[in-house]
């Protein structure tokens, strides 16, 4: 399984899985603290999903800008440069702190991901090439199952740490202290980023640590061989390859159901709790959290399951079937509501275990040469998570309720829809 040409994959397989835990991280510590954002800085739904604009926005502008410096270089490069942008972008927090306002924060999202487009548009088909193409669908599970990991990391650092020191001053209260206090509101605020950012302080510190060791390492090449081609070249040939084509959209919409699944939780535990069963807020706050991280655990056993079923079943079919489950749960989070609700959306996170590298690996297969600029196309179609969020939330800001149902609980009919589009490439592939 590790590999190729008598030439063994193992140790640098575990060096650059590393990778894909901190990637994880970084998604997972941002995804919650979206929620926070808002209650900081007293912003919309819509507005705070500017943060999952900035993070994800970054994957597509710089996945082909990476795929050619790889092709020029390595795929060592590639992560090492991934990581040193990562690092700056977490870092940069501090002085987006020190400015004090919301907008700051963004430019750091944005550098922080072009490095994480970097590592992965680097890192996943790295490890695509580390063995046969015939257990590489395989091989990527297992990689991508340690990224839940970092995930489950990132979100309890962000769901207690974070939000369990921030000021206990309520949504309401800070909304009235804003117009009658406004000194008292900025020294509740500054408190806050101050907590907010210690994270990426600390992963920044981390990463370079990580740098250093990967720089020193010897990492035999894979897939580095055979033909060197323009960007636009590749291009064309990777538009003439239809199962391609259709990864890159499935791609697109299942990273936007992925995001707003688990960043939009908050939002729908606290209607939950709060709104309807008017439970304190700091109490529904925490409530919501447990269902939250219970999500990820759930995801990260997933990944597991889903790799050693994949030796039996044929990943179109797996896929297609997982997506049309996840559908049948949103319904009901939808339609039944309540804590019922709840516990289908956090269901909804096993089914999306085995979506993103499964649907990687079945794009990828059969491009050759073109696997770095294949591996590029779908790192940009991680565009979803920027695409589709501002969507919901905007849904999500109406007031009142349609049907006798909120619009919270109706906004997600956007991932249902991405749901779709992922169970109808799963059956493409499989027919």
């Amino acid at each position: 399984m590790f590999t190729v040409n008598g030439v063994h994959y193992l140790l640098p397989f575990i060096m650059i899985t590393t990778c894909f835990a901190l990637w994880g991280f970084a998604n997972d510590v941002t995804n919650p603290l979206v929620q926070s954002f808002s209650k900081i800085f007293q912003i919309s739904k819509f507005e705070s999903s500017f943060v999952q604009v900035a993070f994800y926005l970054g994957y597509f502008v710089m996945a082909f800008p990476a795929s050619l410096f790889i092709q020029r270089y390595s795929f060592k490069a590639g992560v090492m440069l991934g990581l040193s942008l990562y690092a700056v972008g977490a870092l940069a927090f501090i002085p987006a702190k020190s400015t004090g306002t919301f907008y700051a924060f963004l430019p750091a999202y944005f550098v922080m991901t072009c490095g994480l487009s970097f590592m992965e548009t680097s890192c996943n088909p790295f490890v695509y090439c580390m063995g046969s193409e015939e257990t590489a669908t395989r091989r990527l599970n297992l990689a991508q199952s340690f990224n839940p990991l970092g995930a489950i990391t990132g979100a309890y650092i962000a769901l207690t740490y974070v939000a369990v020191g921030l000021d206990p001053a309520s949504t309401e209260q800070r909304a009235q202290l804003r117009q009658s206090a406004p000194a008292q509101f900025e020294a509740i605020k500054t408190h806050d980023l101050d907590i907010l950012v210690q994270p990426y302080l600390y992963i920044g510190i981390v990463i370079l640590v990580l740098l250093l060791v990967i720089a020193i390492t010897h990492m035999p090449k894979a897939g580095e061989q055979g033909e060197k081609k323009s960007l636009w070249t590749a291009i064309k040939q990777l538009a003439a390859q239809r199962n391609y084509r259709n990864g890159v959209i499935a791609q697109f919409f299942y990273i936007g159901a992925q995001t707003v699944c688990w960043a939009y939780i908050m939002y729908y535990g606290l209607h939950v709790f709060h709104d309807m069963e008017g439970i304190d807020e700091k109490v529904a706050h925490q409530l919501t959290t447990n269902f939250y991280l219970g999500a990820l655990a759930l995801f990260a056993i997933g990944r597991f399951v889903c790799t050693y079923f994949l030796k039996y079943v044929s990943p179109g079919r797996l896929l297609s079937c997982l997506a049309i489950a996840a559908i049948v749960l949103l319904m009901s989070t939808i339609f039944v509501g309540g804590r019922t609700g709840l516990w289908c959306l956090v269901f909804v996170s096993g089914c999306m275990s085995l979506m993103f590298p499964t649907i990687y690996g079945i794009a990828l297969k059969g491009l050759k040469e073109n696997v770095k600029f294949g591996g590029a196309g779908l790192v940009m179609s991680i565009l979803g998570g920027s695409v589709i969020p501002p969507i919901q939330a905007a849904i999500m800001d109406v007031k009142g309720d349609f049907c006798g149902l909120s619009y919270i609980n109706l906004s997600f009919f956007v991932p249902v829809v991405c749901f779709i589009v992922v169970a109808w490439y799963g059956w493409r592939t499989c027919k």
